[in-house]
């Protein structure tokens, strides 16, 4: 199994569509204005990444209007956001830290003003690739999974785990918290896939197409009657923002938690984990790998469904639960 589990690419690149190759462009071209650079790079560069324009006015030597017509176009761009309980204060979004923290910060090392261009550059590489709270939770995660994986790679899933959530957050009040728990589930993820984790649990990956529904009711429900004799994960091919309320709400009629849960996207380390791989409506989103068991549950979608049809729901998802459970050797007494 685990020499199956290692097959097949991690990692995967594709090209930009379109769409998104002409929102970077203009991204570009906006930063190509050297006042423009300048403000994004002040803000940027304050202790806590967040100023307000007149302020930036006076250290940069700009005119106040100036400053704010430069701020009016970062935020158009998504490369500024206002702080939301501080009006008329702005911060670089997930998107600038991601794509652009090299080029608005540059580093100099606390008492050495002479250091070589070298040590700048790497500086600049460990210290400002990811903003203060990414960079603490990067910390916290790499002395936890110390004797698995590198900083390094810790870092990188970090960041990506960030963008990845950004990307859907309706709120960005609880990114951090939901990064935390997201790169923890995906590194879990990985070590089982390298066969560093021997713990010989079985593993179960539902899928559907927000994660907001079928999957998070499907998870919840083996979790409630397998406990600890199944690991299950959930992901969706284009995940919503928040699961559903009516979801959340026919789970509790029947004592079963799902409200800590959160949607999250699909990610090839959770799929190469898993020994079960059960689909619902998400199509060829997706990867297949050999050495798991692929399923398709012809399930309804209960996003948008009345109570009733949602209910029902429910239950023929536990029926097929209790199938899956006695195929897997799974006691539910």
């Amino acid at each position: 199994m685990n020499e199956a589990r290692e097959s097949g690419p991690r990692w995967y690149a594709t090209p930009l569509d379109r769409a998104a190759a002409a929102a970077r462009a203009r991204q570009l071209d906006a930063l190509a204005e050297p006042d423009r650079l300048r403000v994004l790079s002040g803000v940027a560069s304050r202790p806590d990444g967040r100023a307000d324009a007149t302020s930036l006015a006076a250290e940069l030597d700009l005119e106040p209007d100036e400053v704010e017509k430069h701020v009016a176009v970062l935020i158009a761009l998504e490369l500024l956001e206002e702080v939301k309980d501080r009006p008329r204060t702005f911060m670089p979004t997930a998107e600038t830290w991601m794509r652009f923290s090299r080029l608005i910060v540059a580093m100099e090392r606390p008492g050495h003003p002479a250091a070589s261009r070298s040590e700048r550059r790497a500086s600049v590489g460990s210290e400002v690739e990811l903003p203060p709270v990414l960079r603490r939770i990067t910390d916290r995660l790499a002395y936890r999974f110390s004797s698995t994986f590198s900083k390094e790679t810790v870092e990188r899933y970090v960041a990506d785990s960030y963008r990845l959530l950004a990307e859907r957050a309706r709120v960005s009040a609880h990114l951090p918290s939901l990064t935390t728990r997201f790169v923890e589930d995906r590194l879990n993820a990985l070590a089982v896939t390298s066969g560093r984790d021997l713990r010989g649990t079985a593993e179960v990956l539902f899928v559907c197409v927000q994660n907001a529904g079928r999957s998070q009711m499907a998870a919840a429900l083996l979790r409630q009657m397998a406990g600890d004799q199944v690991h299950v994960r959930t992901a969706g091919s284009r995940p919503s923002g928040q699961i559903d309320p009516v979801v959340v709400e026919v789970l509790d009629e029947i004592g079963v938690p799902v409200v800590a849960e959160f949607p999250k996207p699909l990610t090839d380390e959770v799929v190469q984990a898993a020994d079960f791989v059960i689909t619902m409506g998400c199509g060829d989103a997706c990867p297949i790998y050999p050495g798991r068991r692929y399923m398709d549950w012809p399930v309804a979608d209960p996003v948008g469904q009345p109570l009733e049809e949602v209910r029902r729901i429910r239950d023929e998802i536990a029926a097929r639960l209790t199938v899956l459970c006695q195929k897997m050797g799974i006691s539910l007494d």
